[in-house]
């Protein structure tokens, strides 16, 4: 198990390389000079040059990159362009929050998905399958930005439960945080549902098919046991794969959901980075946001060994 980790960890490294190499460069094909922004509405040709050199933007990229990648290693990833404050802490003011929308979502879509998934396999061909399938193209079709408007609508300008936007830290008022990330998620979640719900019905149903599950419901055991310790167990490998690559998805920021109700994660982060040129804030955000899906797919990759042993003899 430590020698495949320490292999994984050695691929993950060059692909972190290339990640920022891309979008270190890349995002310099983006229209407008950041120098021009900063050195305010005279644009002074003095400011604008010493501007310039305090950021090395009139370096060559090669360079440019040298001197991020330094910063990096040292845990140093630049100032904001627009703001003045140091990318590390606005990173660590933001992932919290998307962090815990992604759990959230999750746990929606894993309380939703799943549970439909099995039973739709279960009864295959009854009306109880046909009915999940439609929630679940349902789930799919409905945009998560319409979504959230109807519920903003419905839940607080009607009904006046959930407050329409805002933020609080879970830190700071458990209860409050609840309240206005409860809306964003379920609209996450039911779209995570959907997908959750079609893949854990295939891979159901290729397993319900098994010689060791006809030997089990041979053996007399109980059809819940059937389903959930011997046919559910060996079904949840892709469902963990992916699972991992969802909440590597909802890291990178929602985007929509997140301009909708006004949740300052890294959806809004990015966003705003990129109207702004401000290089350095997308060049941590992306940084960070491909560090995490490499992790989780590093975790998703150990619990399969956890969920099903017979891997194990492929190391």
């Amino acid at each position: 198990m430590l020698t495949y980790i320490i292999r994984r960890l050695a691929i993950a490294v060059p692909t972190l390389i290339l990640v920022s190499i891309f979008v270190f460069t890349l995002q310099k094909l983006l229209p407008g000079d950041p120098a021009l922004i900063l050195a305010g509405e005279d644009r002074d040709p003095a400011a604008i040059e010493f501007v310039r050199e305090k950021y090395h933007l009139n370096e060559p990229i090669a360079l440019q990159y040298t001197y991020w990648v330094q910063g990096v290693v040292q845990g140093d990833m630049g100032v904001s362009l627009r703001s003045g404050q140091p990318v590390l802490k606005l990173i660590a003011d933001k992932l919290p929050v998307t962090i815990q929308l992604a759990i959230m979502a999750l746990i929606i879509a894993f309380s939703i998905g799943v549970p439909m998934g099995i039973l739709s396999a279960v009864k295959k061909g009854t009306m109880l399958d046909y009915a999940a399938n439609v929630v679940a193209l349902s789930g799919l079709s409905i945009p998560n930005f319409w979504l959230g408007i109807m519920l903003i609508l419905l839940v607080s300008v009607n009904l006046g439960w959930l407050p329409a936007s805002g933020y609080e830290s879970i830190f700071v008022d458990p209860l409050r945080s609840l309240e206005t990330m409860i809306m964003p998620a379920f609209v996450l979640g039911t779209s995570l549902a959907a997908t959750l719900m079609r893949h854990t019905r295939s891979a159901m149903l290729g397993v319900l098919k098994a010689d060791y599950v006809r030997t089990a419901r041979a053996k007399g055991l109980r059809e819940k046991v059937v389903i959930l310790k011997h046919a559910f167990r060996n079904a949840l490998l892709p469902v963990v794969t992916l699972s991992a690559l969802l909440f590597g998805e909802l890291l990178g920021g929602a985007v929509l959901t997140e301009q909708i109700f006004t949740i300052p994660g890294f959806g809004k982060l990015i966003v705003d980075a990129v109207f702004t040129r401000d290089y350095a804030v997308v060049q941590g955000v992306v940084l960070c946001a491909a560090a995490g899906v490499i992790l989780i797919n590093l975790v998703a990759d150990v619990l399969y060994f956890v969920v099903n042993p017979r891997m194990r003899s492929t190391l």
